[in-house]
């Protein structure tokens, strides 16, 4: 049998409780190794709204710095949506570093959690 890791029951306690709407979508946050991706998802419809990553930015400024600048793009993006409000879903991980960073930049952006 697979072990399940401490990462995916944090996950599976998460995503029991949160749940994204078109009004109120989730910003799901995966990170890597290397990079970190968000995304807006509509949980109704099974859609994804919106999806930011810092692929294209290769070795510009700290995984941290990399991260705030996600946050700030998706946020860009989904106000263009007229979209305000969402629920964070840390995926998982530990809100600390990384994904702490991502969370201060969409907040900076204008999203509220």
């Amino acid at each position: 049998m697979k072990e399940i890791k401490a990462k995916d029951k944090r996950h599976f306690r998460i995503r029991k409780r949160i749940s994204g709407t078109k009004d109120c979508p989730r910003l799901a946050v995966f990170r890597s190794g290397k990079y970190i991706y968000a995304q807006l998802i509509d949980d109704e419809k099974g859609r994804t709204l919106v999806y930011v990553s810092d692929l294209k930015s290769k070795g510009k400024g700290t995984k941290s710095e990399r991260a705030l600048t996600v946050g700030q793009e998706i946020a860009k993006k989904a106000i263009a949506l007229k979209i305000k409000r969402v629920v964070f879903d840390r995926g998982g991980f530990l809100y600390h570093g990384r994904i702490q960073k991502l969370a201060e930049g969409a907040r900076e952006g204008g999203l509220k959690f």
